[in-house]
């Protein structure tokens, strides 16, 4: 079989993820699971992707940064999916969303990184700016995240925006007196829906539903952690470049592939 990842850790990770996710598959078949089966199949493309963009872009992806994004694959769409793992396990989703953002923050850095060291462009970016334009990066892929699951939800009628359940808001549609003061309404122990035909249904669930404000802000910020930590490292990589410097962000950055296989050579940053 012709290996998909020159790595040897890279490949043995992949083997065992594609492995587990073609278990998925036909369990999913059997059981007649379509919808499971499709985002198995989604993962199986996504996986091979990292592959993919190394032989177009002719780029080396670090082993580290390849294994974290394969993982990052299979533990949003098989375990957080099709396990349910985004209920059942506390912080899943957090978790998953601070690596996007240490994950794009990294992708966005090499993007540009490699356009400022490339003769065919003249502009030179100190590394202050890569830092600010692979946080900016990261920051926008998870807002456009957002603005896919906020779409899902509304037109699809699912719920990609987890509902949180508080026990107080603060409103200034309640002001009848209409001069935008909030009104407090706390102490909020269950819900109770009116329906059109006066019908009322009691939901149980403890308090009041924020209806995924709070888990749109909470990815962002989470989102914007992953975002800082990488861009502090990048920063620190390229100020340190040629001073033999820098060994943990190269693990996160792609490097251009020369003709004879190598890496071209850095120049110093400013």
């Amino acid at each position: 079989m012709k290996k998909v990842y020159e790595n040897k850790s890279s490949l043995v990770i992949y083997l065992i993820l594609r492995g587990l996710v073609i278990v998925t598959g036909v369990r999913s078949i059997f059981r007649h699971d379509y919808e499971s089966l499709f985002l198995c199949i989604l993962t199986l493309s996504l996986m091979v992707l990292p592959s993919i963009l190394e032989k177009r872009l002719e780029i080396e992806i670090p082993s580290t940064l390849e294994i974290i994004i394969l993982c990052f694959i299979f533990a949003a769409e098989i375990l957080g999916e099709i396990h349910n793992f985004y209920i059942i396990v506390p912080h899943w989703d957090t978790v998953l969303h601070t690596l996007n953002g240490f994950n794009c923050a990294a992708i966005g850095f090499a993007l540009v990184d490699l356009l400022n060291r490339s003769e065919q462009f003249s502009f030179k970016l100190s590394p202050l700016f890569l830092a600010i334009v692979a946080f900016c990066f990261s920051m926008t892929v998870g807002v456009c995240w957002e603005f896919i699951e906020y779409t899902a939800d509304q037109v699809g009628k699912i719920d990609m925006q987890k509902d949180y359940v508080v026990d107080h808001f603060s409103s200034v549609t309640l002001d009848e007196t209409r001069q935008n003061i909030p009104i407090v309404v706390s102490d909020i122990s269950d819900v109770i829906v009116v329906h059109s035909d006066g019908s009322e249904q009691k939901l149980g669930v403890g308090g009041y539903l924020d209806i995924g404000i709070n888990d749109t802000m909470k990815d962002l910020f989470v989102n914007l952690i992953g975002a800082i930590v990488f861009s502090v490292i990048g920063f620190f990589y390229v100020k340190s470049r040629g001073k033999g410097k820098g060994k943990v962000a190269s693990k996160f950055i792609p490097k251009v592939k020369t003709e004879g296989g190598g890496n071209p050579p850095e120049p110093s940053s400013r």
